[in-house]
Formats: C-alpha cells, sequence, structure tokens
C-alpha cells in the first residue's frame, strides 16, 4: 500500500537526473561523451548536436537542464554565438510546451515531456562550456554570452561530472587554468586602447591589409605593426579576426 504523500520519508523520493545536450561537431567527441557520461549516477543525456543551430534549436525544444557546449563548431555559428542564444531563450510555458512535438533537422520526432519532469516554469538552459580552448579572448566571450562555467577537455571525468551538477544547480564551475586567468585579469587588467590603436582596429575591421591601414592613416607599415601587436596583447587575442571579433563583443567599434 502507498503511504500517504505526507508520510512519505523524503530520503527515498527519487531525485531527477540531470538532462543534458551534447554539442560538438565531432561525432566520436559526442560518442566518447556519450559514453562517459552514461557511466555517471544522476546524469542523463537527452539529445546531441552537431552544430550551434542545431543545439539551439534542441535546447528549445528539449529543454535540459546543462547544454554542454564545445566553442569550434565549424561552418555556422560558434559555440559563443549558440551560448548567447540559449540564455536568451524565454522561459517555458508550461501549458503551451507540454506534450507538444517538434521535428528536428534530421527528421525525428521529439517529445517535450514536461510532466513528471520539473521543467514547468523553468528559464533558460545553463551552458557548460567544455573546449580545449583557454585564451582570455574565448574565456571572456563565452562569460560574456552567459556561460555558467568554463571546463577544459582536459580535466578528469569526475570534474565534468561535478561541473554538470553545478552547472544544473546554477552554480559556476571554472577549470584551474581558467580561474587562474580570470583572476590574473581582474588583478592586472590591461590597459584600454589608444585613439591610434582604435583607428587601427577600426581599419582592421574593414579588411584593410597593413599597407592599404598605413596609406589610409598615413603611417609606416612598421608602425602598423607595432601597434597590431599591443592591440593583440590588450585584447588576449593573436589574430586579425579575434581582434574584430571582440572588440565588436567589446563594443569597441562603432
Amino acid at each position: 500500500m502507498t503511504p500517504p504523500a505526507g508520510d512519505r520519508d523524503p530520503a527515498h523520493t527519487p531525485v531527477r537526473p540531470v538532462r543534458v545536450l551534447l554539442c560538438d561537431d565531432h561525432a566520436v567527441v559526442r560518442a566518447g561523451l556519450l559514453a562517459l557520461l552514461s557511466s555517471a549516477p544522476g546524469i542523463e543525456v537527452i539529445g546531441e548536436a552537431g552544430d550551434g543551430e542545431e543545439a539551439v534549436a534542441l535546447a528549445a525544444a528539449l529543454r535540459p537542464d546543462v547544454v554542454l557546449m564545445d566553442l569550434q563548431l565549424g561552418s555556422g555559428i560558434d559555440g559563443i554565438e549558440a551560448t548567447r542564444r540559449i540564455a536568451r531563450l524565454p522561459e517555458r510555458e508550461a501549458e503551451r510546451e507540454a506534450g507538444r512535438e517538434v521535428e528536428c533537422d534530421d527528421g525525428r520526432d521529439v517529445e517535450r515531456e514536461a510532466a513528471g519532469r520539473g521543467a514547468a516554469g523553468r528559464g533558460a538552459p545553463h551552458v557548460l562550456v567544455l573546449t580545449t580552448y583557454d585564451t582570455d579572448a574565448d574565456i571572456n566571450r563565452a562569460i560574456e554570452a552567459g556561460a555558467t562555467g568554463y571546463l577544459l577537455k582536459a580535466e578528469r571525468p569526475e570534474e565534468l561530472f561535478s561541473a554538470i551538477r553545478a552547472a544544473a544547480a546554477g552554480r559556476s564551475t571554472l577549470s584551474a587554468p581558467v580561474a587562474h586567468r580570470v583572476l590574473a585579469q581582474m588583478r592586472s587588467p590591461r590597459p584600454g586602447l589608444t585613439d591610434r590603436e582604435l583607428d587601427i582596429l577600426g581599419q582592421l575591421a574593414r579588411g584593410l591589409s597593413n599597407r592599404e591601414i598605413a596609406r589610409a592613416l598615413f603611417i609606416s607599415e612598421a608602425t602598423v605593426k607595432t601597434h597590431l601587436g599591443r592591440i593583440y596583447d590588450k585584447l588576449g587575442v593573436d589574430t586579425r579576426a579575434g581582434a574584430v571579433s571582440v572588440a565588436k563583443e567589446q563594443r569597441l567599434l562603432p
């Protein structure tokens, strides 16, 4: 005989597993993560995405607790933009969402099982970045986009499991090297860009070469290279594309 609800022992109340969506553009990596997470108690993988657009669509449809997100996703939007879009997903409306079905890109029907999963009324899924990249620019962009945590793929499985559970609870987790970089930035913030560096950055965003920038600003190519080196250092990047990307994120460009 089932005891009345008020007489049930809380210790025997079933705990809902943390529902995880994987996003990585390498099928082998996804398969490895799926096998690894299948061995973790209290964690359930409910979907896989091979690109950013699919991750956003599945996050909206399945409403996982945590999206495990890679940063580099081949063609289409990257992990940063996918994170930003997932973080902006509106809260689920239980009456509208429960029991509905959506069709994914591969033609599979995915049932939104709100009932019994405690999903009704929740906000956007938490995004836990799992990547090999630990540059200041990548870390800053991911956090600014709304990532709850930032983990490196070199972490031990137990650390990954712990980070997933923490993310599901809304707690931030950073790999030790990432935390070190964040603290270093806080303790020694980089100086702002000078007017000349902003001018060069603006020309860079237009796609101009060093020679073209030198002609446009009436300076030598050597001077352009010197300023570019300082810009890269201040923005924490090492490529022209990276400098433009971070500059846009930080609204340094008009």
